[in-house]
């Protein structure tokens, strides 16, 4: 049987949809869904470690969306890795009026999405200023664009753009990241949270982890 999960409202929706797409653009094929009472929260990566070796730290992505409510309790504590594909070619079978959305009954596995950050634990650790991070993440892409525009993913400069600190446990890529997936839209000022090998960006549109190197 096709497990299936009925997303709040069109809004929704359409939110979920944008956010796949963007993940489908900047970062791994892979996404992790996890059910938590009437919220779905999706996870992607736009940055994975290419072995265990890379220095580079994964960088994630975190955004959640509202379920219909009373209609979840069998799908309560799903937790599993799907193509990001898969999940976009079902939203577009829902059509103009539908929102219940059916999950992939193929699974995969994905190195990034083995450990996900704590629930709980975080501390607050100031605060950065949104538009720094976006010129951070321009800067960079067009660095990338001009040192390699035949091989944008080349590792020595993958850790010499986006591996470079911007502060004390957040790399470059970080900016990337919610500039990438559309979190920085008038954002001033962006909270930073600490839990133990985890850094973490808020904004109203989603969060941003990044998994230090241990």
């Amino acid at each position: 049987m096709t497990s299936q999960l009925q997303l709040l409202d069109y809004a929704t929706r359409d939110d979920l949809r944008v956010y796949l797409e963007r993940l489908q653009r900047f970062g791994q094929a892979e996404v992790r869904l996890v059910v938590r009472g009437s919220v779905l929260a999706v996870f992607g990566c736009t940055q994975a470690p290419a072995t265990l070796l890379d220095p580079l730290p994964a960088v994630l992505v975190l955004r959640s969306f509202a379920l219909a409510s009373g209609l979840v309790s069998e799908l309560d504590g799903t937790d599993i890795t799907v193509m990001g594909r898969g999940l976009l070619d079902r939203i577009a079978r829902m059509g103009v009026l539908g929102l219940v959305l059916e999950l992939p009954d193929a699974h995969v596995a994905a190195a990034w999405a083995g450990v996900l950050p704590p629930r709980g634990g975080w501390e607050a650790s100031g605060v950065i200023d949104g538009g720094s991070l976006a010129t951070v993440a321009r800067e960079g892409i067009d660095r990338v664009a001009a040192a390699l525009p035949d091989s944008p993913g080349d590792a020595i400069v993958r850790e010499s753009v986006w591996g470079a600190e911007i502060a004390p446990g957040l790399p470059a890529a970080a900016a990337f990241a919610a500039e990438a997936m559309g979190f920085l839209a008038d954002e001033t000022r962006v909270p930073l949270a600490r839990s133990r090998t985890w850094t973490r960006l808020d904004t109203s549109r989603g969060q941003v982890l990044v998994r230090s190197v241990p």
